[in-house]
């Protein structure tokens, strides 16, 4: 421990007393000492007559739990103290498609794929359904298809934490996409 550097963050603790009725030795306990309080993040310890209660043979053993939830809690609540932006998706990019016109969509969606943008695509009449979808699933990027869109040969990008809104020909979208991602925002 004296070369990892780190003796000073482990506790000896003669206290602590868990699973009485199977561990027979020493046992374990991570706990995370920061803002967020969650108790053990890991536990376990030896015991030797655990296994052998579902079998015949005694089998001696070391075991340890790890609290995944109390681990996402914790990188929940860091990301909120950096002041990162939680997100429900991985989705970067909504082809939105004002009608019916699923090839459409298909087309559009693929094209972002190919360029590795991680995109989905919703075919919906109803203009504030590709607005709650992307707001729920924290999209940032709309490429928004309607019939006005179609007959001019282009999309509109939107954008509402950057404040972008612009028509791009269809042809260039992806490329003008890719752009506006990997430019920082102001």
């Amino acid at each position: 421990m004296d070369n990892a550097r780190c003796v000073h963050k482990v506790v000896l603790d003669l206290s602590l007393a868990r699973g009485l009725d199977y561990y027979t030795g020493v046992i374990y306990e991570a706990v995370f000492k920061g803002a967020t309080q969650v108790g053990s993040i890991a536990a376990g310890g030896r015991y030797d007559n655990l296994i052998g209660m579902f079998g015949t043979k005694r089998v001696v053993a070391i075991g340890v739990s790890l609290g995944i939830e109390c681990v996402f809690t914790i990188m929940e609540q860091n990301q909120k103290d950096d002041k990162q932006l939680l997100r429900a998706s991985e989705t970067q990019v909504l082809v939105s498609i004002l009608g019916d016109d699923l090839s459409l969509a298909a087309k559009l969606v693929s094209m972002c794929w190919d360029v590795k943008l991680k995109a989905e695509f919703l075919v919906n009449k109803r203009l504030s359904k590709h607005f709650d979808r992307a707001k729920e699933f924290g999209i940032p990027w709309i490429v928004m298809v309607g019939e006005q869109e179609i007959t001019k040969g282009v999309v509109k990008l939107k954008n509402k934490d950057a404040q972008v809104e612009k028509e791009v020909p269809t042809s260039d979208f992806v490329d003008e996409l890719v752009r506006l991602i990997n430019t920082p925002q102001s």
